[in-house]
């Protein structure tokens, strides 16, 4: 959680001085809890992830580098897409990092497709796949035929559903009819629970409870974290459209001082202890940064602009 907020606020910082990062830079400034209490459910290289916009906590947690973060943002060849793709889109499928897609819904069929090629293959043994969606993409059409099919075939799919109150700037209000949305769960045959987004400590019982769920042969598992967005949709939207009343909502809870309080209450570490974690973080994204920058961009006049899927291509990928 730690880490992914020092990342964000860099590279919110980079996004801001012109020039360094192209395209959108989307925080999950107040969502780290719930997306790292997922992200560290699960094992690289034998589950499948597919994390959204605002799970960089997800991410690291998952075990995505720095460095793979850092050079896909500044553009770097040596990066995982090579400097070709949007920055958000980046990912590692032969690890089990799938690469976001942004039509929303997509990658629950993506990740559940994932697990029933295993399964025919022969291969899919205690795996578990999961992806996150907020609360617009539930809306989609594959939102609904991804998590049907999941639940027809019972696959061990884990939703996290970061309910943060606006789809972009349309208030729940207008997206929705039901109380819930967990209430969804039960129209799809899965469990579903709901929790405090804000509380690091439900979100690890909730994540923990539902991957166990699932990958002892129980069928797909929703989780709804209820939370709010403390930053705009991306870097270049102030989010003037939440009223006043919702940010000093109990949803408005900031995660990571939230968590750092019970920390230090519950006697598992103390101030200065803290405060070292937030210098180390730092030191290690100042590196990333200083050493990626020197790193060099696509050369339009070099580059074979063929798939990076291509097998020409995918046989000859750097790894960094």
């Amino acid at each position: 959680m730690l880490l992914s907020r020092v990342l964000e606020e860099k590279l919110g910082s980079l996004y801001r001085a012109g020039g360094r990062i192209v395209g959108g830079v989307y925080l999950g400034k107040g969502q780290e809890a719930f997306s790292a209490a997922l992200g560290i459910q699960l094992r690289k290289g034998r589950d499948i992830y597919g994390p959204l916009i605002r799970d960089q906590a997800g991410r690291i947690a998952f075990g995505e580098s720095l460095l793979d973060a850092v050079r896909t943002y500044l553009g770097a060849v040596t990066g995982p897409m090579r400097g070709r793709d949007g920055n958000i889109h980046r990912g590692r499928p032969k690890e089990g990092l799938m690469a976001m897609i942004s039509h929303l819904g997509s990658l629950v069929s993506v990740v559940a497709g994932g697990l029933f090629a295993r399964r025919l293959a022969g291969t899919l043994h205690d795996s578990v796949g999961a992806t996150s969606i907020g609360d617009g993409g539930t809306s989609t059409g594959a939102f609904h035929e991804g998590l049907n099919m999941a639940a027809v075939e019972k696959l061990p799919l884990v939703i996290s559903v970061a309910n943060n109150q606006y789809a972009y700037s349309t208030p729940n209000c207008r997206q929705y009819a039901c109380v819930d949305l967990v209430d969804r769960a039960k129209g799809y045959g899965v469990q579903g629970v709901a929790v405090d987004a804000t509380d690091l400590g439900q979100c690890l019982e909730a994540f923990d409870a539902a991957v166990k769920r699932a990958r002892n042969g129980e069928g797909p598992q929703m989780v709804v974290g209820h939370l709010l967005r403390l930053s705009g949709h991306g870097e270049h939207d102030d989010a003037s459209y939440i009223p006043e009343t919702a940010r000093k909502g109990p949803s408005s809870v900031d995660c990571l001082p939230a968590a750092e309080r019970r920390i230090i209450d519950e006697g598992w570490m103390n101030e200065n202890e803290l405060k070292d974690l937030f210098t180390e973080a730092r030191g290690k994204v100042d590196q990333a940064v200083a050493k990626v920058s020197k790193e060099a961009t696509p050369d339009p006049f070099k580059e074979k602009w063929q798939a990076l899927s291509s097998e020409e291509l995918a046989e000859g990928h750097h790894e960094a």
